[in-house]
């Protein structure tokens, strides 16, 4: 290992790392350069309006590739140094995603950071995230990149969260100097990513406080005429959802709109439509020429790994293409490393010419929570076993189904947060494992229920119980709006899709089957752990009560202003299940073999 470190230049070699395909690692780009900077350089895009970019570039007449990072988080502090900072840090902050400056640029890659339109510096109007003008800006950026003396024409992009979802977006642009992207995140589907299921969620809220935006301007400025707009914002606060809460009335009640600009536009689209779909990847696989490695780990909440799967399943994302799904419980750390080594093996294969293996490897790696790093060849996996585990009266999932009709129902109550701060929910435990047993693939829950109101929040959430009684995320989570119906055609049994364009109000007392998707799962479970289901109608931070301030931040899943019942049935007439993806067998030439 010793020797292995000192020939690649490396100050680790990552555990999944194969030693049947890693090659040419005597050839990976060495750590030679000094770093030299160049602060607010002045770009101009294609209308005249000038932004301000940083470079970090090697100190050598030589001339390089160049790295991409961009996001509207604020380029000054990408390159700020105190450590990498774990989430409960004071200092953690989100928005440190651009990428290990020096790594890369020691090993003779340019590092570039703009600020986008409107951020920091920059001149212009910030129109939100991902927006059409934003995509178009960076295709000016790269081909100007490609065009500097110490450029030598090829250019990739980096980063994580932002500086990610971004990537294939701006790959979609088909700027000629783009050779390669690799999201540390990736969403497919933006109008799911901030309304998982259909259901409104806060998560959104956060880019106010993340862009440090000197001239924000909603997009929804550029779609409607003033008094529509003003009509909009009006008719938005007459549903009883929006209207109860504080801050969204501030949101919709300020004029000139100026005042959390993109969360407006997310109040005003509650449904998909072209607003989200001209911000989702989804929609331009086919325009998309270069190279693809995407990423995403096991995340607690929201829909991270789902849409990594679905971009290499689409055929119309007609690139070399490779997935990984990385973290398990690890936890962030900012500014993001976890990845560099991989990441350099993927510029260097792309940017540089050298063969390192990259592309000999089954096209997914996945790190499988209890088992470690492995790679697949297929989404779900081919050997699958798909299972059925059933809800059943106290409480319990068990592999087989309830054999009687007309058992009464489980039932819990929503309750608004205006009259309590409680949260109520129904949960459902197997019995422990007595052996290890796998699960891996997508997750979908089919549910029988009623409810007493038109519309409905479903959140549901997988848990690991261990033997001693803790209780640990597995990793998953879901959602559904039960007015946002499935649409079968397009459906298979482990992922539902629904039609979220509009929204077909529940007959109240009726007993409907909700299909929800939850997350994917990579999880070996050992003996005496146990699975648990929970269903619940919100899902606010676990401390929100305890804060005064950050309380849209907390609150998640935007809660209903009624009171609802809930009855979840589950007898033999109306079995309610989780489709389980379970893995009966591991072949070892799919066990990554490490170099070590």
């Amino acid at each position: 290992m010793t020797e292995l470190l000192e020939k690649t230049g490396l100050p680790s070699i990552p555990p999944y790392w194969d030693a049947r395909y890693a090659k040419n690692l005597d050839k990976l780009s060495k750590p030679v350069y000094k770093v030299k900077e160049e602060r607010d350089v002045k770009m101009t895009l294609r209308d005249g309006t000038t932004i301000y970019v940083d470079i970090f570039r090697p100190d050598a007449p030589e001339k390089f590739p160049a790295l991409l990072s961009w996001a509207a988080y604020g380029k000054t502090i990408q390159s700020m140094k105190r450590g990498s900072l774990p989430a409960a840090s004071l200092l953690f902050d989100h928005s440190l995603e651009a990428g290990d400056i020096d790594f890369f640029v020691t090993r003779g890659y340019s590092f570039v950071i703009p600020d986008p339109r409107g951020i920091g510096k920059s001149e212009g109007e910030f129109y939100g995230v991902y927006n059409p003008q934003e995509q178009e800006d960076t295709y000016d950026v790269i081909e100007w990149i490609a065009q500097l003396p110490w450029c030598d024409g090829n250019v990739g992009m980096i980063g994580y969260s932002y500086f990610g979802i971004i990537q294939m977006l701006a790959a979609a642009q088909q700027p000629p100097h783009l050779k390669c992207i690799m999201p540390l995140s990736f969403t497919n589907d933006y109008y799911q990513h901030g309304y998982y299921g259909g259901v409104p969620n806060t998560y959104m809220s956060i880019y106010w406080e993340l862009s440090p935006a000197n001239n924000p301007v909603p997009w929804s400025t550029k779609l409607y005429s003033e008094e529509d707009l003003k009509r909009k914002m009006a008719e938005r606060l007459e549903d009883p959802d929006i209207g109860v809460n504080s801050y969204f009335t501030k949101i919709l009640t300020t004029w000139p709109p100026r005042y959390h600009t993109f969360y407006l536009d997310y109040l005003l689209h509650p449904l998909d439509g072209p607003f989200w779909q001209e911000r989702s990847a989804k929609t331009i696989y086919d325009k998309v020429k270069v190279p693809v490695y995407l990423k995403c780990g096991w995340a607690p909440l929201g829909r991270w790994s789902a849409p990594v799967f679905h971009a290499m399943n689409d055929p119309r994302l007609d690139v070399p293409k490779k997935a990984a799904v990385m973290e398990a419980y690890n936890g962030l750390e900012l500014p993001y490393r976890f990845m560099n080594e991989e990441s350099l093996r993927w510029y260097d294969h792309w940017l540089k010419g050298i063969d390192t293996g990259m592309m000999d490897e089954p096209s997914i790696k996945l790190n499988i929570i209890g088992s470690g790093f492995r790679f697949e060849n297929e989404w779900p996996l081919a050997r699958t076993q798909w299972r059925r585990l059933y809800l059943r009266s106290f409480g319990k999932l068990r592999w087989e189904a309830d054999p009687e009709e007309n058992i009464p129902p489980d039932s819990f109550s929503h309750l608004p947060p205006n009259i309590t701060a409680d949260v109520h929910s129904l949960t459902y435990t197997t019995d422990p494992f007595t052996r290890p047993t796998e699960f891996t693939g997508p997750v979908t829950l089919y549910l029988h229920a009623a409810i007493d109101a038109e519309d409905a929040n479903f959140i549901v959430k997988l848990w690991n119980i261990l033997p001693n009684g803790d209780r640990l995320p597995i990793s998953r989570w879901g959602a559904l709006r039960a007015s946002h119906r499935l649409d079968q055609e397009k459906s298979k049994p482990w992922e539902p899709v629904h039609d979220h364009t509009k929204t077909v109000p529940v007959k109240p007392g009726e007993i409907n089957e909700f299909v929800i998707e939850i997350n994917p799962i990579g999880m070996v479970f050992q003996p005496g752990q146990r699975i648990q289901l929970e269903i619940k109608s919100m899902d606010p931070g676990a401390y929100q009560q305890y804060s005064w301030t950050g309380k849209v931040g907390n609150m998640g899943p935007v809660p209903s202003a009624k009171t609802i019942n809930y009855k979840i049935f589950r007898d033999a007439k109306f079995q309610s299940y989780l489709l389980m993806p379970c893995i009966p067998f591991t072949s070892k030439e799919n066990q990554v073999q490490p170099l070590s």
